[in-house]
């Protein structure tokens, strides 16, 4: 959360290349007849209005602070997120490579599905502050979200790439050097 992921999605998107955004795609699923069935069923139907538009706010308090409850809503939403995604990786299978924009990769295990993997990183404090004032939620639900995240080190880690959005650091070059080498791999010449 915070990082910049779209931000650093929206120059690679200037580069050709498309770009899945995980999190605006599961949006989209809570307007599934069949989601907002089992999400009502699980979680009570006051989480969606007279009109089954989601309550957000409602779900994120039933599940933000129980992992089990965050567990069940994820075994409801991921799978078909990720069919949403192979389906349109199919559609997208001209490109030399395309990106797939979460930010729970690892969280949820899903690395695996993935040949290459790009971590975007800040600081704490200053991811802190974009969702602060991208998001205005209070201080300790920005905290409390944080937390369920690995550390941007472990993430680092693990990632084939990483892209530092710190403020001080240019984002262009960094996403031009990783779109190279990701360009000469499409062509086998890694």
């Amino acid at each position: 959360m915070g990082s910049g992921k779209t931000t650093v999605c929206k120059i690679f998107e200037s580069l050709g290349i498309p770009v899945f955004y995980a999190d605006t795609e599961a949006k989209k699923l809570y307007r599934n007849r069949d989601v907002i069935a089992r999400v009502k069923h699980t979680f009570g139907t006051d989480v969606f209005d007279e009109n089954d538009h989601l309550r957000r706010q409602k779900l994120a308090e039933k599940v933000f602070h129980r992992p089990e409850a965050l567990q069940l809503l994820n075994n409801i939403i991921h799978p078909r997120l990720m069919q949403r995604y192979y389906l349109w990786l199919n559609e997208n299978a001209g490109h030399p490579y395309t990106l797939h924009e979460a930010a729970v990769i690892f969280e949820n295990g899903l690395e695996k599905q993935f040949d290459f993997i790009i971590n975007i990183s800040a600081p704490e404090n200053i991811r802190f502050q974009r969702i602060l004032k991208r998001d205005r939620l209070p201080d300790k639900e920005i905290i409390a979200r944080m937390k369920r995240q690995w550390s941007e080190e472990r993430k680092n880690n693990l990632s084939n790439a990483v892209i530092v959005n710190d403020g001080k650091r240019f984002l262009i070059p960094q996403v031009l050097k990783i779109h190279n080498l990701l360009i000469n791999k499409s062509k086998g010449n890694l």
